[in-house]
Formats: structure tokens, C-alpha cells, sequence
């Protein structure tokens, strides 16, 4: 609640009359951090590498909250996130990770292109690497109904 001052002067027979504006500094404050979060936590939940998913109409599951990804790109070449790694190093930098484990879940990214027999050369390098718990990424799809073949398009991130 505030008062103004009447424009005619300072008499004792004038009242101070009250101001209904609404004070949008505090709006104006929360908008900025806001927007300050969005534009640190946007870059950080997206990722780079082009790979076109496969769909899967499998319960998903809850991911961890740090997942240590291995891609296979459509050019095969393979990556640990987003960083490229050469396969025969493969292993050597899943080791040198912050939280090297070999009982965490690795969860391995194929493109469609990527042929089975290079797939199943990935997992058998982790294999005997030592990391056993491995788990395949697919897009969410919609399940088909009985005959169909399921649409690839409806399939959602």
C-alpha cells in the first residue's frame, strides 16, 4: 500500500490518496533466474550425435542419474557420449572414467545402418573388457496392433 502526494500542494485539507500499482521488480527478478537455469540446464539435455534409434514398444525404464553412453555411429566409428573413442581404446577409456566401474550398466546407442555383426563386435569388446551389464537404447514406440507391423514414424524420443 502506498500514498501519493496531491499535485495542488501541501494543504492539511488534502488526503494522500492511495496507489494500487503493483510492484513487478519481484516478477521481473524470478524471470531472470529462471531464465538463467533454462539457458545452463538446455545445452546439458542434449546430445550431439547424429544416430537415428531404432523404436522399441518395451516398458521403459528409469535411467541413471549419470548413464555412461557408447554410441555406434552410422559410419561405425564409436563414441563414449559424445567424446570419439577408437575401438581397440574402448575398454582403456570406459576404465579411465570418473566412476570406473565394471558393475555399472553401460548403455549402447546403434544406429539403424549399423550392421548385427558390428553391434554384436561392440558388446563383445566390452564383454572382455569386463563390463557385463549392458543395456541397448531405442526410441519409444507405439505398440502395434495384432498383424501390423509397427509404424516407424509415430515413434517418439
Amino acid at each position: 500500500m502506498g500514498a501519493s502526494i496531491a499535485e495542488g500542494g501541501l494543504d492539511d485539507d488534502e488526503e494522500f490518496s492511495e496507489a494500487h500499482d503493483i510492484n513487478v521488480t519481484p516478477f521481473i527478478d524470478v524471470m531472470l533466474v529462471l531464465l538463467i537455469i533454462f539457458m545452463v540446464a538446455a545445452p546439458l539435455a542434449t546430445v550431439d550425435l547424429p544416430i537415428n534409434l531404432p523404436t522399441s514398444t518395451a516398458t521403459p525404464e528409469k535411467k541413471p542419474d549419470k548413464p555412461t553412453y557408447v554410441s555406434i555411429k552410422p559410419d561405425l566409428s564409436l563414441a563414449i557420449g559424445e567424446t570419439p573413442v577408437k575401438r581397440p581404446d574402448l575398454v582403456r577409456s570406459l576404465d579411465a572414467m570418473a566412476d570406473a566401474s565394471k558393475d555399472r550398466f553401460i548403455f549402447v546407442r546403434a544406429d539403424r545402418a549399423v550392421p548385427y555383426g558390428e553391434m554384436m563386435d561392440v558388446l563383445e569388446i566390452l564383454r572382455a573388457g569386463g563390463y557385463a551389464k549392458i543395456k541397448l537404447v531405442a526410441l519409444e514406440g507405439v505398440p502395434a496392433a495384432s498383424g501390423q507391423s509397427p509404424p516407424a514414424a509415430v515413434a517418439k524420443p
